[in-house]
Order: structure tokens, then sequence, then C-alpha cells
């Protein structure tokens, strides 16, 4: 749509730092105001609508759109948004490892054992590997300790969470993002080390890179939204 506004300022409210355009509240889809806890992300946000140009466009503002989600869909019940990101804990892509070639073998042992360390660690789990993608479950403690690891979160880090884990196929990886035991850019190229790994091999194949390229920057706009909400 167009512009139709001129300046974008901050004001304290209820629920935070509620953006106003010419004064005006501006509101969720879902017509509540769009008010963040955070200051940072406050300010990123408005910024999103500052950089806006003759027309409004919300594919340029993920910022906005992930306040919108945390506030819209998650918040209202936020332990029924958690439950389908914490499934991805049974199928973690940290758990599933390629039978060959050696030099990928070796590979995913040398990026992926020390997240899992981290996590065993960090919530006193086991987890159980997998060469191959046949299933196998994982002990049930594993997964009710994950799931108590998303289900004590607000609004504002699941939002962000979710396109995290969905991208990466991973509970574990984001779960390190999040809390700085890993950068978001080595997360992401963990998540991805078999296609990476295939195209040192092979080549690049131009439309699957431009593909990668895409997912890396939802997923560091997601980190970046987790690491702004935390102020």
């Amino acid at each position: 749509m167009k512009r139709f506004y001129t300046d974008v300022t901050l004001a304290d409210d209820v629920g935070g730092h509620a953006v106003r355009l010419d004064g005006r509240p501006v509101r969720t889809p879902a017509r509540a105001l769009l008010a963040i806890p955070s200051r940072p992300l406050a300010e990123a946000i408005a910024g999103e609508w500052r950089a806006q140009g003759e027309k409004v466009d919300p594919a340029s503002m993920p910022l906005t759109g992930l306040a919108n989600a945390a506030i819209d869909r998650v918040a209202p019940d936020t332990v029924a948004f958690s439950a389908p990101l914490a499934a991805y804990g049974e199928t973690d892509l940290l758990c599933y490892r390629a039978d060959g070639p050696a030099e990928l073998v070796a590979r995913q042992a040398e990026v992926w054992d020390p997240i899992l360390d981290w996590a065993r660690h960090r919530y006193d789990i086991a987890f159980t590997l997998v060469a191959g993608i046949m299933h196998r479950p994982q002990p049930a403690a594993t997964i009710a300790r994950l799931a108590e690891a998303l289900a004590t979160r607000d609004a504002w880090a699941l939002a962000p969470l979710s396109p995290l884990i969905t991208i990466s196929g991973s509970l574990v990886i984001p779960l390190a993002v999040i809390e700085g035991a890993i950068t978001p850019e080595a997360g992401f190229d963990a998540a991805h080390l078999d296609e990476i790994w295939q195209a040192e091999q092979w080549g690049e194949d131009s439309l699957a890179t431009e593909a990668r390229v895409a997912r890396r920057r939802d997923f560091l706009l997601a980190a970046r939204f987790v690491a702004l909400a935390a102020g």
C-alpha cells in the first residue's frame, strides 16, 4: 500500500514500547496494539517503518512480521504453539548421521558432536545417534526435557524460534544459538552441512544456492530478533 505517514515514533504503553505513525498507534493484523517489551527490538522495528519508500512493503519488514506473530499467534497460547516445535526433538537433524563416505561422516562428527555435547551438559540429557535415515526414538526423558526448554519461553522467544527450528530441521541447533553456545552463522552452516559438503564435491547448483541464501537470510533475521528481544 502507499505510504500514509511521515513520522515514526515510540511511546511507552502498558504492553511495552508502542510504534506510532504520525502519533497513531500501529496495530497487528488481529488489531492488537504493536507494543514491544524490548526497547532495542522496538527501535529496530520502528527503523523498518522509517525505511519504507513511497509504498509500504511488508516483505521488507521481517522483524515487524515476527512481532505480529508473537502478539497474534503465539501469546494467546504459548503451550499450544511450542508443542509442534518441541516435536523436532524426536527426529533432530544432528542425530541422523551419514553412513558414508568417510569424509562426510568425519565432517558431521566434527561439527555436530560439540553441539550435542553442549545440549547433553546444558539439559542433562542423552541422545540416540542413527547411521542412515531410519527413525529411532530418542529417550523419553530427552524429549520431555527439550519440550520443557521451549514451554518455559515467552511469545517473544517462541516466535523467532519457529523459523529457526523449521529452517534447520533441528531443535538443538536453535537452542544453542539463542543461548549463545554457537553463533547464528555457525548454526546455519551446521544445519546445512550436508548440502554444503555436496556443493564442495560436485559444484554449486544456482537454484540450490539461491534457496540456501534465502534460508540463511531468514535464519539470521530470526536470530537477530531473539537477540534484540532479549534487550
